[in-house]
């Protein structure tokens, strides 16, 4: 049985991801900050619940070790947690948002590990986004070409660098980065469209279940690599 634990996992692309990988089997472990949401998040799908808050060094401290005593080891890791905050560009903004999307990162990996190498086949999967890739967003023919949610942008560019940073550093781990594609959530409730989580959490999915011969250290999307 294939354990995973999905951050920021009792909503959009982070719940549809816990559907999927549990209709596949995967003892599913689902954190959220918010205990109330996540529990009954996680009772919807016959899975585990963890509270887990990637800005709070105790509470993926408790996560980690809660899945560890159950588990002993740890096989999936996904990074799902992350936030817009596209309304201001401040000081304080900025650190919320970096330590959400990129050092939440940093806690939850550092944590993991420990429970990664217990696995053979162990995977992490970090949800990022093209709006960080460098080529996207100097691409005219790209949308992303005319966006600016400014800190978003760069703490994704910061998530997917740290992928690559980690594969190199732990080449007996798969990191990968996905961009999900423009996905209807709570998050991007002010932007019109978006396509259904369940859609976008397929390109998660699939790189969450690599086989050990999968790739390390990319930026996908759906139809493959993607340029950053």
């Amino acid at each position: 049985m294939t354990v995973t634990l999905i951050t920021g996992a009792n909503k959009g692309i982070g719940y549809e991801t816990a559907r999927q990988l549990q209709e596949r089997g995967h003892t599913v472990w689902m954190g959220a900050r918010d205990t109330e949401r996540g529990a009954k998040a996680a009772a919807a799908l016959g899975a585990r619940f963890v509270q887990l808050d990637v800005t709070d060094d105790a509470s993926v401290n408790a996560a980690l070790a809660a899945v560890g005593s159950a588990e002993g080891r740890l096989d999936v890791l996904v990074h799902n947690a992350g936030i817009l905050a596209a309304d201001a560009t401040d000081g304080p903004t900025a650190l919320r948002v970096f330590d959400t999307n990129a050092v939440g990162i940093v806690r939850v990996t550092e944590a993991a590990l420990p429970l990664l190498r217990e696995s053979a086949n162990p995977t992490v999967v970090t949800v990022s986004s093209s709006m960080g890739s460098f080529w996207a967003v100097n691409n005219p023919d790209r949308v992303e070409y005319h966006l600016t949610p400014m800190l978003y942008a760069a703490s994704k560019s910061a998530a997917t660098m740290l992928t690559v940073q980690y594969a190199k550093a732990h080449p007996g781990i798969r990191f990968n980065a996905v961009e999900p594609g423009f996905t209807a959530t709570d998050m991007t409730a002010a932007m019109d469209g978006g396509r259904p989580p369940e859609e976008s959490a397929r390109t998660v999915v699939r790189l969450a279940t690599l086989g050990a011969d999968g790739p390390t250290g990319t930026l996908q999307d759906e139809t493959g690599h993607l340029d950053w």
